[in-house]
């Protein structure tokens, strides 16, 4: 059964007011790559901001639905204090408008279709990616009861250390090594004893990249960039260990612990490569993350939706 991507720009709500994205296949990926880059040409690691614990992960004020994915990094970088978000549609439906000056944030909505081969009858999916530019509540002016951003419950309800504890189909972690890391063949997490760690928070950030790296053992999610790597500096090597480093800092977030910050100028030198020879890289990286995640936070959604 094959699977494809098929990108398309949403002509609906914000897209057609000043932020409008041209329909050019591909636009979806350059306008998020794009963005990402320019964090990181400016030392700033978007996946690994602190988060803002008290209000919980953004969403959106009419659906109050959270973002997931490559959103909640696009979103979460634009350091606003409330998590609400909305469209320009959905701004003026509620009698407010776009304060004059503001700019978009784009975010990325994907939902799953089916087609059928009209003479082999074989069936294949294929992903249509729509991008929509939304607004922060605080971008916006006159809008009917919009709650504080104190009334936004947290994320926090679960410790790290119980988020660990409960991971389904957990592997064996043994501690005591002399680093971190996973090991696909023994399928066995390897962790430093936790006094050898600074903080609490660097130690289970650490852990959690490793755990999600464990997710895509094929007994749990059998992810081919950890199935098929290759090693260090090969093409699925570097796309997994994007989706460790994503799926580390949803989690962190999730149990309220500051992610460790990494910004040397290799490291940034190194993502900034790597997503300019890719502008799929980090998309399709943010979505494996967010699964990842979810697998080790026991949640299931009904619906796949890409960033």
């Amino acid at each position: 059964m094959n699977t494809k991507i098929e990108i398309k720009t949403e002509g609906s709500g914000l897209l057609s007011h000043p932020d409008k994205v041209s329909g050019n296949r591909g636009s979806v990926y350059d306008v998020v790559t794009d963005r990402i880059i320019a964090m990181l040409e400016a030392g700033t690691v978007p996946w690994q901001k602190p988060w803002k614990i008290s209000t919980g992960l953004p969403r959106n004020l009419v659906s109050k639905k959270p973002y997931r994915g490559m959103n909640v990094l696009l979103l979460h970088a634009m350091s606003y204090e409330s998590p609400f978000w909305l469209t320009f549609r959905q701004a003026k439906e509620l009698g407010g408008s776009i304060k004059k000056g503001e700019k978009a944030c784009p975010v990325i909505f994907g939902k799953r279709q089916e087609t059928e081969d009209e003479i082999t009858g074989e069936k294949s999916h294929y992903t249509v990616l729509r991008l929509y530019s939304v607004f922060n509540v605080a971008q916006c002016q006159d809008l009917k009861n919009v709650p504080a951003p104190a009334a936004a419950p947290s994320t926090v309800n679960t410790t790290a250390e119980e988020i660990v504890a409960l991971m389904p189909k957990r592997p064996e972690i043994k501690h005591g090594l002399a680093k971190a890391f996973y090991s696909p063949r023994a399928d066995i997490v390897a962790m430093p004893d936790r006094a050898r760690f600074d903080t609490e928070a660097g130690y289970y950030a650490t852990l959690f990249h490793e755990l999600a790296h464990a997710t895509g053992h094929a007994s749990r999610l059998n992810r081919p960039t950890l199935t098929e790597s290759s090693g260090f500096g090969s093409n699925p090597y570097c796309r997994e260990e994007l989706v460790a480093e994503l799926s580390a800092a949803f989690l962190c977030g999730h149990a309220g612990v500051e992610n460790t910050i990494q910004n040397s100028a290799a490291y940034l030198q190194n993502w900034l490569e790597a997503l300019q020879a890719d502008n799929k890289i980090i998309v399709q990286a943010a979505a494996q993350a967010q699964k990842a995640a979810d697998f080790i936070l026991g949640t299931k959604f009904e619906d796949a939706v890409v960033g």
